[in-house]
């Protein structure tokens, strides 16, 4: 994978399919390219066994590849990628973007759901082909199935017999979307955790995906108790569920979940009932659904018309501009962990976690770092871009660094003034952090879509002075 050509190959030595052999049936997912310890692999390797819940995994990853071709934003025929797969010495975990890049899916294979050879450590692509997929609507639960990940034998390591290719749009977007998710999954917290059942009968009630509509109909559902009460408007403590229509790739994996979790943000409080009658402000949300050894997490991006790659809120934490070899050693140090202890890279790295945190932010720009809601940690994921090329996919961050180099960032307390002359804008800080901006991106989006460049720019002037000061 590179980000100097127009389209984004993909070589697999055979096409991934489900194989009847007298041992059983073998799921083989095929990989191209990617990252091992070992370093830059053609076709990795990175599992062979069992799954203990075969009918409930073909239906988790079939909601993978659903949501890797679909278009829910303006639906219109669209070439898709194949899901990422990385390794994680314990797992399996394969993501997805949606064309329109508003809705990430997340299907995490544990070990308790795995019965073989050790988990592998990597990222990779898995080819999902369209006579796969109707394979994978077959399965049933009567009969074992052997997965693996990766090719057969040795024929790896050379290019031969490799026949299976595929030429796509470059998934700049979804780069960008890696970046963005996990910072609005970050964001959310539990907010209700019902039956399987109960949430079949939401998804049911939700309107269908047309051609002619999209995903444009915004829904909220009330937590009360086990059970979810819809709602079409806003109401304290209602979830809001935007672009329902994107959650319905949920409904064939929930004959095999045992309950649903739904992670919103934290509900405002307000005494005044007219105020949320008023709002008609949307917000993302997560349906993870718990199956046997494995979690699926569909992630919606707070409007069906944004896609992840624009929100901008990986924008505040690249204000910290950490040292390149800062970046360079965190980065040597991840090792694709389940789970990222800051902690522990700071002891290894000699780096105050203050400086660990900042790298990370580096690295999550180029889509390095993932978030898992259940266990409210940070993995590490490994894709073939340059953290040092942040900068080029951002023009607000180009922008703010712009207005520092010539100077034109002037602070006075709780007020900045950005720019020159005619062209200067007046940020805001409150609280010591919160900042607002008199320019026109700030008026239109209010910081919903990230800060502009000014309030980046103040935030870099300040960042710097705090760490001339210490």
């Amino acid at each position: 994978m590179g980000v100097s050509s127009r389209t984004h190959s993909y070589g697999y030595m055979h096409p991934s399919a489900v194989r009847v052999t007298p041992a059983g049936r073998s799921l083989a997912l095929e990989t191209s390219g990617g990252a091992t310890p070992d370093g830059e692999a053609a076709n990795p390797r990175f599992f062979d066994g069992f799954l203990t819940a075969p009918a409930a995994a073909a239906a988790a990853l079939l909601a993978v590849a659903d949501v890797a071709a679909s278009r829910y934003y303006r639906p219109r025929p669209s070439a898709f990628l194949d899901p990422v797969v990385t390794a994680g010495g314990d797992r399996l975990r394969l993501e997805s973007f949606s064309a329109c890049c508003g809705v990430h899916a997340r299907l995490d294979v544990l070990a308790s759901s795995l019965d073989g050879d050790d988990v592998g450590h990597g990222t990779t692509n898995v080819d999902i082909n369209t006579p796969l997929r109707l394979a994978l609507a077959r399965i049933g639960c009567l009969d074992p199935l052997h997965l693996r990940v990766g090719p057969d034998g040795l024929e790896a390591t050379t290019f031969d017999g490799r026949f299976v290719e595929k030429k796509v749009p470059l998934p700049e977007r979804w780069l960008r979307g890696f970046a963005e998710a996990q910072v609005v999954a970050a964001g959310l917290v539990p907010r209700a955790e019902i039956p399987a059942a109960e949430a079949a009968a939401v998804l049911r009630s939700l309107p269908r995906l047309t051609q002619r509509s999209g995903a444009h109909t915004t829904r909220w559902v009330v937590p009360s108790g086990r059970t979810l009460r819809p709602a079409t408007r806003p109401s304290p403590g209602a979830v809001c569920l935007p672009g329902c229509e994107r959650l319905l790739s949920l409904q064939q994996v929930l004959r095999h979940a045992s309950t649903v979790r739904v992670y919103a943000p934290e509900p405002e409080r307000s005494h005044d009932e007219s105020r949320w009658a008023q709002r008609e402000r949307t917000a993302a949300v997560a349906w993870e659904a718990a199956l046997p050894g494995m979690r699926l997490t569909l992630l919606l991006s707070p409007h069906a018309s944004r896609g992840f790659s624009g929100e901008g809120g990986v924008l505040d934490d690249l204000t910290m501009q950490p040292a390149a070899r800062e970046t360079d050693r965190v980065a040597e140090l991840l090792a694709w962990e389940p789970k990222i202890d800051v902690g522990d890279l700071s002891a290894q790295s000699g780096l105050t976690p203050g400086r660990v945190r900042a790298a990370l932010a580096m690295l999550s720009a180029s889509g390095q770092i993932g978030y898992d809601l259940a266990e409210m940690a940070y993995y590490h994921r490994h894709l073939p871009y340059d953290a040092g090329a942040a900068e080029t996919r951002n023009p607000r961050l180009r922008g703010a660094k712009a207005l520092v180099a010539a100077g034109a960032v002037r602070i006075d307390g709780a007020l900045a003034w950005v720019g020159e002359g005619e062209h200067a804008y007046l940020v805001r800080i409150e609280d010591g952090e919160r900042m607002s901006c008199t320019c026109l991106w700030w008026a239109k989006y209010r910081g919903g879509r990230g800060p502009c460049k000014h309030v980046l720019a103040t935030r870099m002037v300040r960042n710097t002075k705090k760490e001339s000061a210490r």
